[in-house]
């Protein structure tokens, strides 16, 4: 069996030879309950073979690390939350590592003492963080002063690759654009969340811009901001449907929001598709129950945060992912139902 160079063999070299990671070696030095009694064997085999002995470095390469992995977040949507849980904890699973959840208020004076903390209480090796806390600048100023590791859920690429999974949202409005084209819309409008969210920025960017390439502009009266919530968008979808002047086609960045208009439309007599086309944003389960079925862009969230966990976990040093796996862009896809069927 051969070494990595001239002298004594290394963790490399049983790595190498047990086709294993030098983690899974770690472990079995440090007679971690995590490694399958076969690979453990082969290990300890290898390890007899080359005579290879444990550096106090090797021995701490397991004893080092937590395996627990935060996630902070801020997400109303139970939906959303699930399919992002479930992303993270199907890569956990691959690696040993457990999930540890944090819930914080966006809106929060002490929410960067407050993850700092968390960390710390809670000796987390790394933490997943979702919008809109994924846009606090500070307080990733904060986790890099601390050296602690993370990844962002974003829809904009707001930090370096190895750091953010990104849904591009402003690609993703391309789609919409297109889809008003072909139906000949020629009055759109957009219901927005929260004006200085990300998400809203870039839905909004998106769609401007796609309809500017295709010779259409919206209305400024046309562009109305809200919460994201139902309650809110009823009450903008009322007076915007009650309009001299009325659109013929609204993108609305959530599909509980979608669904207010709807609403809105069939309170006043106006027909959805026949009159009006509606777009949403997330594919909520209630989209495809409609009547009419909901139109809507879906995020692939739970993907989105499988490639997160991935890419933690490959900054953690701990284990070695594919590079395929190390995904760092989503393009949320467009689900074309009764909404727009005309």
């Amino acid at each position: 069996m051969g070494k990595d160079s001239k002298g004594a063999a290394t963790i490399n070299d049983v790595a190498r030879l047990a086709g294993v990671s030098k983690r899974t070696v770690s472990r079995v030095i440090n007679n971690s309950p995590k490694v399958n009694p076969d690979t453990r064997e082969k290990i300890e085999k290898i390890i007899a073979e080359l005579n290879y002995a444990p550096s106090k470095q090797a021995r701490g390469l397991a004893s080092s690390r937590s395996y627990l992995i935060g996630l902070v977040y801020d997400e109303p949507n139970a939906i959303v939350l699930h399919s992002v849980q479930r992303g993270i904890l199907n890569a956990c699973a691959k690696f040993g590592f457990e999930l540890v959840v944090h819930p914080r208020s966006y809106h929060e004076d002490d929410l960067i003492p407050e993850v700092l903390s968390f960390v710390a209480r809670s000796k987390i090796d790394g933490l997943i963080v979702m919008p809109p806390i994924s846009a606090v600048e500070p307080l990733f100023e904060a986790l890099r002063e601390n050296t602690i590791p993370y990844v962002r859920l974003a829809a904009k690429a707001v930090d370096r690759p190895e750091a953010v999974v990104v849904s591009n949202d402003r690609k993703a409005m391309d789609q919409v654009a297109q889809l008003f084209e072909q139906k000949q819309c020629k009055d759109v409008a957009i219901l927005l969340g929260p004006e200085h969210r990300l998400a809203s920025k870039e839905r909004f960017a998106g769609l401007t811009e796609a309809l500017a390439q295709r010779g259409q502009k919206i209305r400024p009266e046309f562009i109305i901001a809200g919460d994201f919530t139902y309650e809110t968008a009823k009450q903008n979808a009322d007076r915007l449907l009650s309009g001299e002047v009325k659109p013929d086609a609204i993108f609305a960045s959530n599909d509980q929001m979608a669904i207010a208009v709807m609403h809105s439309a069939e309170d006043l007599g106006i027909k959805v598709p026949q009159d009006l086309l509606v777009v949403g944003y997330d594919d909520d389960p209630m989209a495809s129950r409609l009547r009419p079925s909901l139109t809507t862009l879906k995020r692939p969230n739970e993907d989105m945060a499988k490639a997160a966990t991935l890419k933690l976990i490959q900054a953690l040093s701990v284990e070695t992912v594919e590079d395929a796996d190390l995904v760092s862009e989503f393009t949320p896809e467009l689900l074309q139902r009764q909404s727009t069927d005309r």
